[in-house]
């Protein structure tokens, strides 16, 4: 009878002992769901900085084709205005009128096709003069910036120079404007964001001794590049452009083959008038690359087309935004496909 009882005990305490184990616990003391984890939204790409960078032009160049394609005007009347559309968009007459014979050659298409074909059109001008940035056989890499005052010059150069830091290359910088008020401070800030030195003289020094001496410094301390700063020349001052040409010459005494690059910069706001500059500056200082700067929605961004059919001058690299890295290679296919609007 007790070994009964016994195993209905065990049984009893068994059963129990099942129930507490089962026993889902009280909402309060349940975890709280988890939170799906936020993720944060891609950095924008070029294309997409492009994209926005030239929305006016693009805007206007839509619009313009609207009107070219609409109503019943004579062929010959869509294609004068089409050519109008794209001289107002900064391409350039001499650009304008190629492109709409290349179009013409074409054959008729709907608008659609003609869309197509003239953002390739533009793509191919932009593509044949894709340059990387020139390289030196053994350091130090001199690269000669110039341009107009207020083009971004001197904030190009600062950005230069971190993109290098960042690729791992020691950079030197010459505060060659000695003509600018605080310009000289200005790439002294620069280089401390930049963390590289900065090689200066006092205001109203010899541009071109400047560059000697950061050039000899370079050579002293095994440094892998240096940018060189200039003043910033109207185009038009025969004497400053002497002193430019003069820099050159003094560079290419200290490190023979320099300058391995002398790079433009220019104000994407300025249309024609860049094109004006690119010619002036080629001229007396063979540039060998431009950098645009200040795309900022202006509709202006049609004279890189203008510069690279009329110059063969490539763009190198382009400044679209503030920071420090918002310095980026040209991209010919997102450049294009930003310029032109889409088909439709």
């Amino acid at each position: 009878m007790e070994w009964i009882l016994l195993g209905l005990l065990a049984v009893a305490a068994f059963w129990v002992v099942a129930r507490i184990a089962t026993r889902r616990p009280p909402p309060s003391v349940l975890a709280p769901p988890s939170e799906p984890e936020e993720v944060e939204p891609a950095a924008p790409g070029p294309a997409d900085r492009f994209f926005s960078a030239l929305k006016r032009t693009r805007e206007a160049l839509g619009s313009s084709f609207a009107a070219v394609f609409g109503g019943a005007a004579s062929d010959q009347e869509r294609w004068e205005r089409l050519e109008e559309a794209l001289v107002r968009a900064d391409v350039g007459a001499r650009t304008s009128l190629a492109l709409v014979q290349e179009l013409k050659s074409g054959g008729d298409a709907s608008p659609v096709e003609l869309t197509r074909r003239l953002r390739e059109l533009v793509y191919r001008r932009l593509s044949a003069r894709a340059v990387e940035l020139a390289v030196s056989p053994q350091p130090p890499l001199v690269i000669l910036v110039v341009g107009v005052n207020g083009s971004g010059k001197t904030t190009t150069i600062g950005k230069l120079a971190a993109r290098y830091r960042r690729a791992g290359r020691s950079v030197l910088l010459a505060a060659g404007d000695t003509f600018r008020a605080g310009a000289i401070d200005q790439l002294k800030v620069w280089g401390e964001r930049a963390e590289v030195p900065v090689i200066a003289h006092q205001e109203g020094a010899d541009p071109a001794a400047v560059c000697h001496d950061a050039l000899q410094a370079a050579k002293a301390r095994g440094i892998d590049v240096v940018i060189c700063d200039t003043a910033g020349r109207l185009q038009a001052h025969a004497t400053l452009m002497d002193e430019l040409a003069k820099i050159k010459r003094v560079i290419a005494r200290a490190v023979p083959g320099a300058p391995h690059e002398v790079l433009l910069v220019l104000d994407g706001t300025m249309g024609q008038n860049a094109l004006s500059q690119a010619r002036v500056f080629t001229e007396v200082a063979g540039v060998t690359g431009i950098v645009l700067t200040k795309l900022d929605g202006t509709a202006k961004g049609g004279v890189v087309v203008a510069i690279a059919s009329d110059l063969e001058l490539p763009v190198k690299l382009v400044g679209l935004g503030e920071k420090v890295d918002d310095l980026r290679d040209f991209d010919p296919r997102a450049f294009a496909d930003a310029l032109v609007p889409e088909p439709g």
